[in-house]
């Protein structure tokens, strides 16, 4: 599998097949708020349009980087998800990186959403795909985050060898910029767990898969056979 590590402002077309890559912390909120019972992530242009929507869907769950805000219900941190029922509700999802990174690479064949918590469930959907070629899209800090391009070389490895061990990926993770941001209190909306929570491999069995649904960008998760099960012949 030929593997591409790309920022968001270095997507120039298209690619066949995306794995958006936000650690900290879109990407494990997302499953997370799954794991709480959400249906489907809706993820959002702007702010502007996670209202809109909200106001066209009473019912929807709107969530936000950093503080509380008018309109929106819940901000970014798995943390402070954790203690949220989500049962069947649909969820209206803005970050600064995440959303814009799956948003930029709308019209490829296949693009997921990953971080550490579903990262073998990631690497076993791109094993069953067989693709050739595959582009990681580094989505923090201009692409040069390194929480997230550590998670995208750890799924990258562990889609062609699966005894890879995730130390060292976690390690370059927890020495970021990024977790020590949220260790220090630095961003806003922030659960002293997050980081913790972050540096999880493998707590959740699916995958997540974005599709263009009319004009909307969805995220929903796609069950993968157990980690314990012997990958398909």
């Amino acid at each position: 599998m030929d593997a591409r590590f790309l920022g968001i402002a270095e997507l120039v077309e298209a690619p066949s097949v995306a794995v958006v890559v936000d650690v900290m912390r879109a990407f494990t909120v997302a499953p997370w708020a799954f794991a709480q019972g959400a249906e489907k992530i809706v993820l959002a242009e702007s702010l502007d349009e996670a209202l809109a929507l909200k106001a066209r869907h009473p019912d929807w769950v709107t969530l936000k980087d950093g503080p509380p805000a008018p309109g929106f219900d819940m901000v970014n941190s798995p943390g402070l998800l954790q203690s949220i029922d989500l049962g069947g509700r649909t969820v209206v999802q803005k970050t600064t990186a995440g959303t814009v990174g799956a948003l930029a690479v709308k019209e490829a064949s296949l693009v997921l959403c990953a971080s550490f918590v579903v990262a073998e469930a990631t690497a076993r959907l791109l094993r069953t795909h067989a693709s050739d070629s595959v582009t990681f899209v580094v989505t923090g800090d201009h692409g040069q985050a390194d929480e997230d391009l550590a998670c995208a070389q750890y799924i990258a490895r562990r889609t062609t060898e699966t005894g890879t061990d995730a130390a060292e990926f976690l390690r370059r993770a927890a020495e970021s910029r990024a977790a020590a941001e949220l260790a220090e209190g630095v961003r806003q909306g922030v659960h002293p767990d997050d980081v913790a929570l972050c540096l999880e491999v493998d707590r959740f069995p699916f995958a997540m898969v974005a599709t263009l649904e009319g004009s909307l960008m969805v995220l929903r998760p796609r069950a993968m056979p157990s980690l314990t099960d012997e990958d398909p012949v």
